[in-house]
């Protein structure tokens, strides 16, 4: 399933994520503030559970997340999704999963690979872009390998290639992204997209 977020201000951020003149720092900061309105949708179903408390006027039942999160970026661009998720929820732990596009075949390579304790937890893999779908889908491939079995994607700008992909490999996986663009051209890159999204990040 395909969640875009319909929301007003995730739409003014993305304009201005893909605005050409915008330079890295202020970049950093609208990627901050994307991946903070997917990670509150994308979590909007976390189980609760009651325990008591005591307000300065009563005691009272009241609710806490029950369900651990793992947060999963695909490096190196995924990196700039991860500090929304550590700044919210209090029992997160982070893993990597690194690959990389060839740039002759588009197709991906895995490099590294680091992931903590995976069963019984929530996990939310982060990938900026998602274009061919090819990273999404080994990196998914390899996290249900070692365990993983409710897993959601999160996305800046998707591509309908790239949810295909991921729906033909991973159906029972929702993909969560703020924008859904139009294609891909020639090399690959979704259009009308932002570029490259580790190299606008990290100003390389």
């Amino acid at each position: 399933m395909l969640h875009v977020l319909e929301h007003p201000l995730a739409a003014h951020l993305i304009t201005l994520l893909r605005d050409e003149t915008t330079k890295p720092a202020h970049f950093r900061t609208l990627a901050y503030q994307v991946s903070l309105l997917l990670a509150l949708e994308a979590t909007r179903d976390l189980p609760v559970r009651s325990v008591e408390i005591r307000t300065p006027l009563e005691s009272l039942q009241s609710p806490v997340l029950s369900q651990p999160l793992v947060i999963i970026p695909i490096l190196r661009a995924g990196l700039g999704m991860v500090q929304p998720f550590t700044d919210l929820f209090p029992d997160v732990s982070v893993g990597y999963i690194g690959m990389e596009r060839d740039h002759q075949t588009a197709r991906p390579r895995s490099y590294y690979c680091k992931l903590p304790r995976l069963s019984g937890q929530r996990l939310l893999v982060v990938d900026p872009m998602l274009a061919t779908g090819g990273s999404a889908v080994a990196a998914l491939t390899a996290i249900k390998e070692q365990g993983g079995s409710d897993l959601r994607l999160l996305c800046i700008v998707s591509s309908p290639e790239g949810v295909s992909a991921v729906h033909a490999s991973h159906p029972d996986v929702a993909i969560f992204t703020a924008a859904h663009d139009r294609g891909l051209d020639a090399r690959k890159y979704i259009l009308p997209g932002l570029g490259d999204f580790g190299d606008r990040l990290y100003g390389t």
